[in-house]
């Protein structure tokens, strides 16, 4: 059969009749098209070689992907093919490009799959497990004839989920391992300690479980809040989900941070610390003070830890974190400062690297070799051979790769999962800045900084689900796909094959294939924006409404009556006028007619106009640390939610027309004040107040303008964690905007703004 050759950009296709770009993701390196097709129905044969357990598992792993996804029924089995048969094959000699690379070819008489390694095999069949969901039917599938030949650029594909802030299930971590799988991610990166959870069962510290897995909530008892959190993998846990990764050919790299981020680690010893004092298992998100202690009995602790980890990870990689190590408690301490002179050490930063240099002496005696994140550099030496993962920025993995380091791109805020990936009102909780999918899929994880040479220490790139507002499975599900797909692509597909329109076309078709297996997917970046322009007061009723969605795809469709929009509702193709009252429904939608995120609604009249969501609020000038969070740290919904700056509890209203209003109305919630900011503590702004818990105060026009209201903040020991106030307003005309203000003592609880509700006089429009 002669095949239509081309190496895949964007799929230009010569002289084939099936043009359209199939919906694979990642997208392989070459696809070559040519005449004929085969049907894959229920019953068709998967043919592997008999004793290979490896290609046995992968076939089965093919069988149930398929009959859960398309409802087709596949059979497995030895001895020669049939034709319309599936062939499973690994040869020493396979004309692949590298290990993890695979062929599969598609003709009228079959398909074969074929690779080196294990690995290259398992892709190979995530590829036909895609070719045969092309869409969100169930049944037969046609296949065009196509040859595929395929690699991945890195070899380092991660993932990092932290299940030290928020503690996730098995079955939970499973889900998400099968996941990374189907996206041909090889690298699960599991933090496991931190300050405010030991999640992991060493037997010869039995504490650090039976203490070090469990923190006193704050609130604990009221508001529905359990009296403790937490939870722990046994033994047995982190065998199972490391025997469930390898059969998907992920490999399960540890993280137990050190020298920082210890307090649930001295909670259970504190001998470990520094201080000799047992501090609680942290509640406060953030960089806490704790460190281990650098004496030889600590040391001798690490290298007991390690053991029982390296026994349970067969990977040859472990992370000790190395971040946000405060050195505050070094520096108090004699015990600290004598051992660093008679170590010649004349620095903490120093001393910091010759613990971590001790603990990647003891891995490599043992053939394992150590990760850290970029602060390892500061030290002063680490070892040779040591992955440097770096987060602040790129600039560490260019120092690393420069100096000859192994790197991994797994920078702030870009691949940081627990950004928000869009600024809708209806999204969840994360911080700020807005990384979206355009924003992921934009990211090149070899800096331009360095050379060719140098470049060859890039690994790949991960990206880090940080749980401290992730409560639950539901918000990283939502967190992490579709951002993944973006992620998937970046680091298996050649560089020069990534575009984004085509990257978006190809998109829907994964949707469905979420909605096949439950996955909870965040429709963030295909949701219709609604905006209207109108002025409060103005004389007309009639606004004006634009429709849009972020990733700029799909057909919008809309109602003007509330009524659910479909494909036969009007199709949104420029601005248009409306007459108030009116509620705009509006989604968007793929070519066959599929939604491609659940429609929004809004209703557009003069009262909607005179209330604000505190999430859209802007913060006030000069501010700068903002995320959204939800009242109470271990929230199992996801909403609702509320936007806080913890430098300063301040927003600003923006300009209104004021004529004919009399009063303020606010829907407040209690948050806790659960961050610890170490050195950055001296940003929090502490406004006066006049009244024992603190106020709300609406200034005019900006923050040191006139005030208009004073509103008292109640008791928050007698008070209900949500509450609303109201006060009135001096009559005032024109347009205002308003800053608005808490004032509550910074060493309480913080307060945030659900909505503002602006209260015209009876007789006003």
């Amino acid at each position: 059969m002669k095949f239509a050759g081309i190496a895949f950009s964007m799929l230009a296709l010569a002289g084939a009749a099936h043009a359209a770009t199939p919906p694979l993701l990642p997208m392989p390196a070459q696809i070559q098209f040519a005449t004929g097709s085969l049907s894959v129905a229920d019953g068709a044969s998967i043919v592997i070689p008999a004793h290979d357990a490896a290609t046995r598992d992968t076939a089965q792993y093919l069988v149930d992907l398929l009959a859960r996804t398309r409802g087709l029924h596949l059979k497995i089995k030895t001895g020669p093919a049939s034709r319309g048969a599936i062939v499973l094959s690994r040869e020493a000699d396979a004309p692949v490009a590298q290990m993890e690379g695979y062929t599969l070819d598609v003709t009228p008489a079959g398909i074969r799959i074929n690779a080196r390694d294990a690995a290259g095999l398992f892709y190979g069949a995530i590829t036909l497990s895609q070719l045969l969901t092309p869409d969100a039917k169930h049944g037969a599938v046609s296949l065009a004839a196509m040859h595929i030949s395929d690699q991945p650029r890195f070899a380092w594909r991660g993932l990092m989920l932290d299940s030290a802030r928020h503690f996730q299930s098995v079955a939970d971590v499973e889900r998400l391992l099968d996941q990374m799988a189907q996206h041909k991610l090889n690298v699960f990166h599991w933090h496991l300690t931190d300050d405010q959870g030991w999640r992991i069962q060493i037997k010869r510290y039995p504490e650090l479980t039976r203490i070090g897995a469990w923190r006193t909530l704050p609130g604990a008892g009221r508001d529905g809040e359990p009296m403790r959190y937490g939870g722990f993998y046994t033994q047995d846990d982190i065998r199972k989900v490391v025997a469930f990764a390898s059969v998907r050919h992920i490999t399960v790299v540890p993280e137990l941070d050190m020298p920082g981020h210890a307090q649930a680690a001295v909670a259970s010893y504190p001998q470990l610390g520094v201080t000799g004092k047992r501090p609680p298992v942290s509640v406060d998100w953030g960089v806490n003070p704790y460190l281990y202690n650098v004496d030889d009995a600590t040391l001798v602790f690490i290298h007991n830890v390690l053991d029982e980890v390296m026994a349970l990870f067969p990977s040859h990689d472990i992370h000790v974190g190395g971040d946000e190590a405060v050195k505050d408690q070094w520096q108090a301490s004699a015990t600290v400062q004598a051992k660093m002179h008679a170590l010649g050490i004349h620095d903490e930063d120093a001393m910091q690297g010759w613990l971590i240099d001790r603990i990647g002496e003891y891995l490599a005696k043992h053939g394992r070799r150590l990760v850290g994140w970029d602060e390892i550099l500061e030290g002063g030496h680490v070892q040779p051979d040591a992955i440097v993962m770096s987060w602040r920025g790129t600039k560490g993995a260019i120092d690393a790769a420069k100096s000859g380091h192994d790197v991994v791109l797994s920078p702030a805020p870009t691949l940081y999962f627990d950004q928000l990936q869009s600024a809708r009102l209806d999204e969840t909780t994360g911080r700020m800045p807005v990384q979206d999918l355009a924003s992921i899929y934009a990211f090149d994880p070899v800096p331009k900084e360095l050379d060719a040479a140098q470049s060859k220490h890039v690994l790949g790139a991960q990206a880090n689900v940080w749980t401290e507002h992730m409560p639950s499975m539901q918000h990283v599900e939502h967190a992490v796909f579709p951002r993944i797909d973006a992620l998937s692509e970046v680091d298996w597909s050649p560089a020069s094959t990534h575009d984004w329109k085509n990257f978006l076309s190809r998109l829907p078709t994964q949707l469905a294939r979420y909605r096949a297996q439950g996955i909870g997917y965040a429709d963030s970046a295909f949701a219709v924006d609604i905006a209207m322009d109108a002025i409060v007061g103005q004389a007309s009723d009639d606004t004006h409404v634009t429709l849009s969605n972020l990733a700029d795809l799909g057909a919008i469709h809309y109602t003007t009556d509330g009524s659910t929009p479909t494909l036969h509702s009007p199709l949104y193709k420029a601005p248009f006028d409306t007459h108030m009252p009116t509620t705009v429904r509006a989604a968007s939608f793929t070519e066959d007619g599929d939604a491609l995120a659940a429609p929004r609604t809004r209703l557009l009249d003069r009262a909607s106009l005179l209330d604000f969501d505190g999430n859209a609020l802007a913060n006030c000038p000069d501010s700068s640390f903002r995320i959204r969070v939800q009242p109470t740290p271990d929230a199992t919904s996801m909403s609702p939610v509320y936007s806080i700056d913890l430098f300063d509890t301040c927003q600003m209203l923006p300009s209104t027309r004021m004529d004919g209003l009399q009063a303020i109305h606010f829907d407040v919630a209690r948050l806790e004040r659960n961050y610890a900011l170490a050195h950055e503590q001296v940003k929090v702004i502490a406004h006066p107040h006049a009244t024992p818990y603190g106020e709300i105060v609406v200034h005019d026009m900006q923050c040191n303008g006139a005030v208009l209201a004073t509103l008292p903040l109640p008791d928050p020991q007698h008070s209900a964690r949500r509450f609303r106030l109201d006060a009135s307003l001096p009559k005032l005309t024109g347009d205002h905007a308003l800053c608005l203000q808490f004032t509550a003592p910074i060493d309480g609880p913080l307060y945030a703004t659900g909505h503002v509700t602006l209260v015209p006089a009876k007789g006003q429009p």
